[in-house]
């Protein structure tokens, strides 16, 4: 099978993932190997290529928002068939012993593997994950379409729970790339009025059209202060902004897998008047579950560009530079 293959984390500029043929996977109990044909680019990625991220392992295939077909299952394996379609996302497996998988927190585990960090992930042909962490797809979403859900929409949902907006509430959303532009659509399916601060013109384009009601810049003052924000950019200065224009009793929720330094903070300024910063570290199989639910009966639109499995390079400095409007998918030959 083809695959793009991490053998040393480095700059995304430097080419990092290598066009590689590997031999197929194999199943082991539990498990599936899945065919993959779209697998979207996330800034999780990124930070693994570049070595952000503590890795795990090396060589590596990343990716994890993975949508396919049910090529093979391996022994005690009856929750999907051959040819069925399916979508994987990072959360890879969970103990479910753990205190707190037993406490319903398997976003948590101690011992959480996730796709395309602990095992090989969707920038391949192939790809094998356990039958239980999979999820079935919502009709009305093609596969191209479908992939950005798998991470994007559930973290962005995630956030949103995190940030504690209710419905018809002022949310804040920092950062407007593949989450952010399925999260702002859910939000104002809850009649909420969205406030974007994103520096790319291309961004605020796509937000004002997705029904952001003030769109600006971080260091700019919205008309109202927020009663929620999430950060979805991995730019720890955001935080003291945020926290500027958040009201009294208000929640920030800081949506990325790594965040560089953050300032320090007032405290008169930034965090008196019982303001809550949460970060949002995964997601359960749950959010997941009631994300495709709700990207169903909205139903939510995924912007695309898409990219030929060979030019993940290019898709990951794309997104690194803010030049991808919406979401980034592989289309996997």
């Amino acid at each position: 099978m083809q695959a793009m293959v991490l053998e040393f984390p480095g700059p995304i500029a430097s080419n990092p993932l290598l066009l590689q043929e590997l031999p197929p996977p194999l199943p082991g109990p539990g498990e599936m190997v899945v065919k993959v044909r779209y697998c979207g680019v996330c800034h999780t990625d990124l930070h693994i290529v570049e070595g952000e991220l503590p890795l795990a392992r090396l060589p590596l295939i990343p990716g994890h928002q993975i949508v396919g077909q049910v090529l093979e299952v391996g022994p005690r394996t009856d929750r999907f068939q051959v040819g069925d379609r399916v979508g994987l996302a990072w959360l890879r497996w969970a103990c479910g012993q753990c205190r707190f998988c037993r406490r319903d927190q398997e976003n948590l585990c101690e011992a959480a593997q996730f796709n395309g960090f602990h095992r090989d992930g969707g920038y391949a042909q192939l790809t094998v994950a356990p039958a239980a962490f999979a999820y079935r797809l919502p009709e009305n979403f093609p596969d191209r379409e479908a992939a950005p859900l798998l991470c994007a929409g559930i973290i962005g949902y995630r956030a949103l729970k995190r940030s504690d907006i209710q419905p018809g509430g002022r949310l804040g959303l920092y950062g407007f790339g593949g989450s952010a532009h399925l999260a702002i659509q859910i939000a104002r399916h809850w009649q909420c009025e969205v406030y974007v601060f994103t520096r790319s013109p291309g961004h605020q384009e796509l937000a004002r059209q997705l029904g952001a009601v003030w769109v600006g810049q971080a260091q700019e003052t919205p008309p109202a202060p927020l009663d929620s924000a999430i950060i979805f950019a991995p730019a720890g200065g955001l935080v003291p902004e945020a926290l500027r224009v958040l009201d009294k009793g208000g929640t920030l929720a800081l949506a990325g897998i790594h965040m560089s330094q953050i300032p320090p903070l007032d405290y008169d300024k930034h965090l008196y008047y019982e303001k809550t910063v949460r970060s949002v570290t995964a997601s359960t199989r749950q959010d997941g579950e009631e994300l495709l639910a709700l990207a169903a009966e909205i139903p939510l639109k995924t912007e695309i560009q898409e990219f030929p499995l060979a030019e993940a390079n290019t898709a990951l400095q794309l997104l690194k530079t803010g030049k991808i409007n919406g979401a980034a998918v592989l289309a996997v030959p």
